[in-house]
C-alpha cells in the first residue's frame, strides 16, 4: 500500500513538474515572437511568401471552424495589401476524405484571391512540419505565417530557431473557445516545440522541392 502510495505521489509530482514546465514554455514563446506579429499588415515587411497553417474547416459544432474562416479572412486580407505574392497553405492531408490545404485553398478563392498565387502544402500534419517544409521543400527563406496569436508564437520561434526570417500577421482570435481543451492544449505544444529544436525532429514527409512563382501551382 505504502508502495503504491509513493507512486502516486510520483506520478502526481510529474505531472505537475509537466504542467509547470508547459506554462513556462508557452509564456517564453510569447516573449520571444511579439516583436515579429502584428495584426496590421503596414506594420510587416513585404515578403513573397506567406504561409498559413491550418486546421479543420468543420469546427466541433458542425458549423464552419471559426479558427479555419478568420485565419482565410486574414490571409485574403494580407494578400490584397500586397505585402505577399504568393499563399501557401499548409495542412493535414493523411485522409482522401480530409484535406485543409485544399479547402483553405477554396475558401480563399471565394475571398478573391487568384488561383494562381495559392499553394498548397499537403504534409503539415504540425506546426513544425509546416515551418521545416516552407524552407525544405518550398525554398523559402523569408515568410509571414498567418494564423491566430496563440499559434503564431510558437510557429515564430520554431521558424526562427531554424533560420527562417519570419513574422506573423494575426488573425482575428475566437471569442470563446471551442472547449478547455483547445485552451490548454497550447501549453503542452509549447514544451513539445523546444524539443522538435532540440533534436531538430525531422517532418514525418519531404518530398520533392516546389519553386513558389516558378513551377504551377500544385
Amino acid at each position: 500500500m505504502r508502495l503504491m502510495l509513493y507512486a502516486v505521489l510520483a506520478l502526481g509530482a510529474v505531472a505537475l513538474l509537466l504542467s509547470l514546465l508547459s506554462w513556462i514554455a508557452e509564456r517564453r514563446l510569447e516573449a520571444l515572437a511579439d516583436p515579429y506579429i502584428s495584426s496590421d499588415p503596414a506594420k510587416l515587411p513585404g515578403v513573397t511568401v506567406a504561409l498559413v497553417l491550418g486546421a479543420a474547416p468543420i469546427g466541433p459544432e458542425g458549423g464552419p471552424n471559426r479558427y479555419f474562416v478568420y485565419r482565410l479572412n486574414a490571409a485574403a486580407a494580407l494578400y490584397k495589401a500586397g505585402k505577399v505574392k504568393y499563399l501557401l497553405v499548409s495542412g493535414d492531408n493523411s485522409r482522401p476524405d480530409y484535406d485543409e490545404p485544399t479547402a483553405m485553398r477554396a475558401g480563399l478563392i471565394e475571398r478573391g484571391v487568384p488561383a494562381e498565387a495559392i499553394y498548397r502544402d499537403f504534409a503539415g500534419f504540425r506546426t513544425w512540419d509546416s515551418v521545416v517544409r516552407v524552407e525544405e521543400v518550398f525554398g523559402q527563406t523569408r515568410v509571414i505565417v498567418v494564423s491566430q496569436r496563440f499559434h503564431l508564437s510558437r510557429a515564430i520561434f520554431l521558424a526562427r530557431q531554424q533560420g527562417i526570417e519570419a513574422w506573423g500577421f494575426e488573425a482575428q482570435d475566437v471569442a470563446r473557445a471551442y472547449s478547455i481543451v483547445t485552451i490548454l492544449r497550447r501549453y503542452p505544444s509549447a514544451l513539445r516545440a523546444y524539443f522538435d529544436v532540440w533534436f531538430d525532429t525531422p517532418p514525418k514527409y519531404t518530398g520533392p522541392r516546389i519553386v513558389i512563382g516558378k513551377d504551377p501551382p500544385n
